[in-house]
């Protein structure tokens, strides 16, 4: 058990440009309450939350411009960090002794309430301090032992909130073994880890991507991959090529009027899902060619209980590998934002936060 006062945390200061991102060594050790757990943090990852989180670019109902975290305000200061692989430390009451020194995977969620397809109402390292620390405390139902999984720490830090995310995506959209697949943007968190889940569930992927990045994603489960990359590049021609006959499924997490057109490229009944709208959040959708081919459009935020549970499943059977593309200490976290920021990288940035080997 740690008997330290103060521990090394990056504490988000205010909202604001990478300068707002305190790297601090003292920061007191957090100690667990009632039906909580310390976790002694081995390894976290990077996603595109903590950096919209510090520039505070979720915005409000009332004004989409206002600077706000995913659920509206945010208490400074805040550790961030919702990917988090540890080892438990220590609990609080109503807890098992039990779970100290076990290996876990911490589910990055609460819930409204305990039915396993509750919708989530609080996320580490955004409404409560998460892992870009070296401990961190989370409720105790929160936490899966994976102690006996073969995927290494920095592998499970991988998970949470990208692999989390893109299971509730296969899940909700009823993939299928034998079904055709394509995913868009395959090579970042959310849409590798949608690839592998889909290929490992039995469906045939199809992943667009850049062609640099191509073999990495076959890796990843990929079957056959389309080029994005090119100036004047018609990606969904590109699909139609390959598929003439359609998809039974669209897991896409870039948005935009690509995905409108996507649409189009399903087979009569087929699904699309989408997380994500990075090439924007308004796309001009023909809803004709969504009723009258009795195609459904899919909203999906991140995951539930449910679905978190069944990704555990897979990490402890070792059915997925994440890609770690990078790791940094926890003290070079600056530098490990400047690195996602380029995106162009394949799987995901690390951080550990007693440093590198």
């Amino acid at each position: 058990m740690n008997t330290e006062a103060t521990m090394t945390a990056a504490a988000l200061t205010a909202f604001g440009g990478p300068e707002v991102l305190v790297v601090r060594h003292d920061v007191p050790v957090p100690h667990p309450g009632q039906a909580q757990v310390r976790v002694r943090v081995s390894a976290t990852a990077l996603n595109n939350t903590d950096i919209w989180t510090r520039e505070g670019a979720y915005g409000t109902a009332e004004d989409p411009d206002a600077p706000a975290g995913w659920l509206g305000p945010i208490a400074f200061p805040r550790i961030q960090g919702g990917d988090v692989a540890g080892v438990v430390d220590a609990v609080g009451l109503d807890v098992t002794p039990e779970l100290v020194g076990r290996r876990v995977l911490v589910d990055p969620a609460r819930y409204a309430h305990d039915g396993p397809d509750a919708p989530i109402v609080a996320v580490l390292g955004s409404e409560f301090d998460g892992g870009f620390a070296e401990y961190t405390v989370v409720d105790a139902a929160r936490v899966h032992d994976v102690t006996e999984s073969p995927l290494t720490d920095e592998q499970l830090a991988c998970l949470p909130i990208a692999s989390g995310t893109a299971m509730g995506m296969v899940e909700r959209a009823g993939i299928r073994p034998g079904e055709t697949v394509l995913v868009t943007g395959a090579s970042g968190g959310v849409g590798l880890a949608a690839v592998g889940l889909a290929a490992a569930r039995g469906a045939r992927v199809t992943a667009v991507t850049e062609a640099a990045k191509a073999a990495l994603v076959e890796e990843a489960g990929a079957a056959q991959t389309v080029d994005r990359s090119g100036p004047g590049r018609d990606v969904v021609a590109a699909v139609r090529a390959a598929h003439p006959d359609g998809v039974d499924a669209v897991v896409d997490v870039v948005g935009g009027d690509q995905l409108a057109r996507l649409i189009d490229v399903l087979v009569p009944g087929g699904r699309a899902v989408v997380a994500g709208a990075v090439a924007g959040p308004v796309p001009a959708i023909d809803l004709r060619r969504l009723y009258l081919h009795n195609r459904r459009l899919i909203g999906s935020t991140m995951h539930t209980a449910a679905h978190f549970a069944k990704l555990v499943e897979h990490a402890r059977a070792g059915e997925i590998r994440p890609r770690v593309a990078a790791r940094h200490p926890l003290t070079a976290i600056h530098e490990a934002q400047t690195q996602f920021l380029r995106r162009d990288h394949v799987g995901k940035i690390v951080v550990i936060p007693r440093g590198v080997d």
